[in-house]
């Protein structure tokens, strides 16, 4: 489906990064600097202002917490249990969840069983009389309540997804807890504020793997989103010379039956097999899988499969509603592929159709009532009919209404032509078009996403009411418009991942988080995308990390771990020695890069004393920061002076035979002097677009001029600061010709560095052969390489 935009978005395309850069200049150690910092003090759970265990961080955040005093200790001696009913879907759950707890604490638990829990167990239960006056509804359908004492915990649902969002509340608080064993005693009661939580991913334009599929199932779960919509088929948006046998098109369901031949794409499709396993996977997590066949448009496989029935022949991607054949042959598409479907709904698509509206409307009530009628299916559409119609009564009201425009059909417009159904699917708000020049091209905007938007909110005047009765929830959505393009679904998944669980917090519970947005995503990044993983993988580093993805390598490894589960960013994966003197760790960043900080996560085998050492060549290694007579896992952090090195390496230095086993080994940049610094600008194109969001430290975020040359940004650093390196990374809107300069008063003005003729975007890294010192820094604009202005995700001054 092509969602063209009505307008030009915040992000503008993705342009090949290129870093241009002065020769690199190896600056020498300060390794004799290095300090002996004391131990870490051992951590207990955060207490509230009354004295009572503070609500524990959970994304989505649960909406009532009551605190007690105490903790309750996961060890090897507790069972998972299965009290009261237990049919075969909640002990799968229960042997599932005791495979993430040994995944996420490395204790292994017993094999789970059925009956009564004793002191020390978890208990899950399935009480269909457990309701909650708040939760109403909603906490009948999904709500749960977990229950944490000393002696024991218990989460239970009225049904199997709320028992199942209860078990990822579990998960998540003990990834937040340093040592991985501890939930705070009190209670909590959890439910969400809409019915609908989704996420749309195109698989028409673009051909998803079935392992990533099964993977964004458990991510979806883990954030307790419950609805993964699938969009089957599309093809190309402009036929290429007007030619649309040579556009791209793929329709992804691929029948054993021969009369359907040639209909599934070659390049990716999914059999019944695959599609069980999707519905498999999506049952356990708690998620229902919603497919989407697209037509009358977007329909070049069907017109292809059936050349008589395309919209003025066969060089079409419409089909023709006119012809009688044409309806009798989506009747059979849908007959065929519909027992596939678990769900009980199905979306067909239904949006910008350039044929007759008479005929338009027959195939719009005609395949919602075969979907009911012979299938017991829910119908939904896309919202088109403010565009496509001038009656809009003559139109079937039992369909789900995606409002995904406002334009084509805005939500106040569905509600008023009586549509009691409607899901915000927004274009401007939270459609993602991969690497495009419109739609959120580098991921949907996070600070707006955490601190404005809900469901109910829609662009201009078209918000409903919080919870309005015909609302009944939110989708985001990837379209992968951009069918020659080279990107990868990891490069998609690298773009979604930004944004999920921001999305999931203000659908579940809105603003119940109650923490600012950097406090939220580094909450989210420690949470990362649970486990059970087997494609995907974290890609969020914190800003200044250097070592996501890093290769490592080490003295030894046991229990079947690898050294590079240590720099994976996945919290629910780690690396073992064996049992021996002195085990080591080291990271390669790549190339010398300045670091600072390096951030360890301990296992329960964790290093009493170590070193933290660095080299440029991992032969000659120097030491910058150790620790001694370390008392528990968890979380340690060493800063040291700053120090040029390619190789950063933990070494045990207990003095006798240890195993250590980590679950990362984080590498940070030196500082950037700006992040969070006053910061100021010639102009900026819009309010929301303002200087400081170069400085705010998100990449997400950016400053754009207004559209004339010579525009500036500048930061002051708060005193005279020593600085070597200055990044500028551009947006589509670049400079061609710039110089950064700088000045001790923010009044006279010397230039240190001339660039001239860029052609590209992405990353410009400033190395400067000598330490330059001053209080404020300066990107003054001579020319753009665009008719937009200029435009920065990020401006950082190094140490």
């Amino acid at each position: 489906m092509s969602k063209e935009p009505q307008t030009r978005f915040s992000r503008r395309a993705l342009v090949a990064a290129a870093t241009v850069a002065t020769a690199a200049t190896v600056f020498p150690f300060s390794a004799s600097a290095y300090a002996a910092e004391p131990a870490p003090p051992l951590t207990e759970p955060v207490l509230a202002a009354d004295g009572t265990n503070a609500r524990p961080v959970v994304i989505p955040a649960l909406q009532e917490w009551a605190g007690g005093a105490g903790t309750y200790r996961i060890d090897d001696d507790t069972r998972v249990v299965v009290e009261g009913r237990a049919d075969h879907q909640l002990l799968a759950l229960a042997r599932t969840l005791t495979e993430e707890i040994a995944e996420v604490t490395g204790v292994r638990l017993a094999v789970p069983r059925r009956g009564n829990a004793r002191r020390g167990d978890i208990a899950l239960r399935v009480d269909p009389r457990a309701v909650h006056a708040k939760g109403g509804e909603l906490y009948r359908a999904e709500g749960y309540e977990l229950a944490a004492t000393e002696r024991g915990l218990s989460i239970t649902g009225p049904g199997y997804r709320g028992v199942f969002y209860g078990t990822r509340s579990l998960l998540q608080i003990l990834l937040q807890d340093d040592r991985r064993t501890r939930i705070p005693v009190g209670t909590a009661h959890d439910w969400p504020n809409y019915r609908l939580r989704g996420f749309m991913l195109d698989v028409g334009r673009r051909f998803f793997t079935p392992g990533f599929i099964r993977d964004y199932l458990r991510i979806m779960g883990w954030f307790k989103l419950n609805e993964l919509q699938l969009h089957l088929n599309d093809n190309e948006i402009t036929a290429p010379g007007g030619d649309w046998s040579k556009a791209y098109d793929a329709f992804r369901l691929r029948s054993e039956k021969s009369k359907w031949d040639g209909l599934a794409a070659k390049d990716g499709s999914y059999d019944r097999r695959d599609w069980d396993s999707f519905e498999d996977v999506a049952a356990a997590h708690a998620v229902r899988l919603t497919p989407e066949i697209d037509a009358p448009a977007h329909s070049r496989s069907f017109v292809r499969f059936r050349p008589d029935i395309g919209l003025g022949g066969p060089n079409s991607d419409h089909l023709d509603l006119g012809n009688p054949a044409t309806l009798t042959f989506m009747k059979e598409v849908f007959d065929e592929f519909t027992p596939w479907f678990r769900s009980p709904e199905v979306h067909y698509g239904a949006d910008e159709y350039t044929g007759p509206e008479s005929h338009y409307r027959a195939y719009f009530n005609g395949m919602a009532a075969h979907l009911r009628d012979t299938w017991k299916k829910r119908p939904r559409a896309w919202g088109s009919l403010t565009r496509l119609t001038k009656e809009p009564a003559a139109y079937d009201k039992q369909v789900t209404i995606h409002s995904w425009n406002n334009g084509w059909y805005g939500p106040q417009a569905a509600k008023k032509d009586g549509y009691t159904d409607i899901v915000n699917t927004n274009d401007g708000l939270l459609y993602v078009v991969p690497f495009a020049t419109y739609y959120h091209p580098l991921g949907l905007d996070g600070r707006y996403l955490y601190d404005s938007w809900e469901p109910h909110v829609f662009p201009g005047k078209e918000s409903l009411a919080p919870f309005d009765p015909v609302l009944r929830g939110a989708m985001s959505a990837v379209w992968n418009d951009l069918v020659h393009a080279t990107y990868t679904e990891k490069d998609v998944h690298g773009l979604i991942e930004k944004t999920f669980g921001i999305l999931a917090q203000k659908m579940w519970s809105g603003a119940a988080a109650g923490v600012p947005y950097g406090t939220f995503t580094t909450s989210m990044r420690r949470g990362a995308l649970g486990p059970g993983l087997t494609v995907v993988g974290p890609t969020l580093a914190e800003p200044d990390q250097l070592s996501l993805g890093a290769t490592a390598f080490a003295s030894s490894s046991a229990y079947g771990t690898k050294p590079g589960a240590a720099c994976d960013g996945s919290p629910v994966t780690r690396w073992s020695s064996r049992h021996e003197r002195e085990p080591w760790l080291a990271l390669d960043l790549g190339k010398v890069r300045g670091v600072g900080r390096v951030r360890l996560d301990w296992g329960q085998e964790y290093g009493r004393s170590y070193d933290i050492e660095v080299s440029a060549d991992a032969k000659k290694w120097a030491k910058v920061a150790e620790r001694r007579d370390r008392r528990a896992p968890g979380r340690d952090e060493l800063s040291f002076d700053a120090a040029d090195a390619r190789y950063v390496r933990v070494r045990g230095r207990d003095g006798r035979p240890v195993r250590f086993t980590l679950w990362s080994v984080q590498v940070f940049d030196v500082p950037d002097l700006a992040r969070g610094r006053a910061t100021t600008a010639s102009s900026a194109e819009v309010d929301y677009l303002g200087a400081e969001l170069a400085t705010d430290g998100d990449p997400g975020t950016r400053w754009a001029s207004k559209y004339t040359d010579g525009e500036w940004i500048s930061v002051d650093l708060g005193s005279v600061q020593a600085f070597r390196r200055v990044l500028l990374d551009w947006e589509a809107a670049a400079g061609k010709d710039y110089d950064v300069q700088v000045s001790d008063d923010g009044n006279a003005w010397r230039t240190v560095v001339e660039r001239r003729g860029r052609t590209t975007a992405g990353e410009d890294t400033v190395e400067l052969q000598e330490a330059v010192r001053a209080r404020h820094v300066r990107m003054q604009g001579r020319k753009r390489q665009s008719t937009y202005g200029y435009s920065l995700w990020r401006f950082e001054i190094r140490a």
